[in-house]
């Protein structure tokens, strides 16, 4: 059984990513929070990393197509890992939902992304599918 730090490390080097360990530790967090985060989350979440370190690290991740990011509203980006294992695609793409009253993102890699059929010529990339309102922690408080 292969170890998760052996994991994380063979999908970098399989994307042709030098190991750094803040490579490791910026992928790692992304991975353990299991939701998309934000820059600013993940400097949270690594309070001896500078943020310059951060964002470049995720520069990095994004070109080699090991994390993707997501636009919810709030006015930053979120990151979180792709789940294919050569490249994001359209195809690896999820819902998401973005709480208005907590403002956490949430991923619903169960409900897929409704087809969209582009006008002859245009060729997708990626796309983000966001749904907002309030989660369910958020939804309890008003009925209390």
């Amino acid at each position: 059984m292969i170890d998760k730090h052996s994991d994380i490390e063979h999908r970098l080097e399989h994307r042709g990513v030098k190991l750094t360990a803040m490579r490791l530790l910026v992928y790692e967090e992304l991975e353990k929070a299991r939701r998309p985060l934000s820059l600013r989350e993940l400097e949270d979440r690594m309070p001896t990393a500078e943020r310059s370190t951060i964002f470049r690290t995720l520069t990095l991740l994004l070109e080699h197509h090991l994390v993707h990011a997501i636009e919810d509203g709030s006015g930053s980006l979120r990151y979180e890992i792709c789940s294919g294992h050569d490249e994001c695609t359209p195809d690896d793409q999820h819902t998401h939902f973005y709480c208005e009253r907590c403002h956490r993102t949430f991923c619903f890699r169960d409900t897929r992304i409704p087809q969209v059929v582009l006008p002859e010529g245009f060729q997708m990339t990626s796309i983000n599918y966001m749904v907002k309102g309030l989660c369910p922690d958020c939804s309890r408080r008003d009925t209390l």
